[in-house]
């Protein structure tokens, strides 16, 4: 996997979250007009190798980016014992709306066109983040997602959504053809040949990039 490294204009960012402290980085290429913020999930942060090489593909296109954790330390470490908070999908999509009421208040990104990429239990958070905030948001993309886990949202999603997942995923590949039959907006989703879950094949990050690089392009 090629090596993520921030460009020059990567910032490290707070977002304040009652009395809780998320951390992020900030990415802003020259000529931005939109910015994708990054949900992880499943015990993940913005530290994430897969996520970071999907926002440098992103940043090269010409898209800002926003790597943040959705927990903070403290909860990581209750998360890394219970599992608990990484499945709390409304936890997880209220900490997910304070970032987008921070980006669209932050001055170099407040007139910026937002998408969101989600990966795994992220990728329900952002659809149901993406459902209540249908004008702000432009476009989601799923990694490897978990969209059944916001069954009970999916026909309010407005905003166009690309599901990706891997070709030897077959339970999610599943999961995922279920919760598309019942979204009503414009939604596709791309297999990925010969991947598994956490697309660490050959070339299979690469192409997770190419297809949700097309779609922010598309729809931001």
């Amino acid at each position: 996997m090629k090596k993520f490294v921030h460009h020059a204009e990567g910032e490290e960012v707070s977002i304040l979250v009652g009395d809780v402290e998320l951390e992020g980085c900030l990415t802003i290429p020259d000529e931005s007009s939109g910015i994708v913020l990054f949900a992880h999930g499943s015990g993940s942060s913005r530290h994430s190798p897969r996520n970071q090489f999907v926002a440098e593909q992103l940043n090269e296109a010409g898209l800002a980016t926003l790597l943040f954790d959705l927990l903070s330390e403290e909860e990581e470490q209750v998360d890394l014992r219970s599992t608990r908070l990484r499945f709390d999908i409304a936890f997880l999509t209220e900490r997910l709306l304070h970032a987008l009421d921070w980006v669209m208040e932050n001055k170099s990104t407040e007139d910026m066109r937002m998408g969101l990429f989600g990966s795994s239990t992220g990728a329900a958070a952002a659809l149901v983040a993406a459902s209540m905030r249908a004008q702000e948001v432009g476009a989601v993309v799923s990694r490897g997602g978990r969209p059944d886990l916001a069954v009970n949202t999916l026909a309010k999603v407005r905003t166009p959504t690309l599901l990706i997942v891997g070709g030897n995923d077959s339970s999610v590949i599943e999961l995922n053809r279920q919760a598309m039959e019942k979204m009503k907006c414009d939604v596709k989703m791309e297999v990925v040949p010969h991947a598994t879950h956490l697309f660490e094949e050959p070339g299979a990050l690469e192409e997770v990039s190419r297809l949700a690089t097309r779609w922010f392009q598309l729809h931001l």
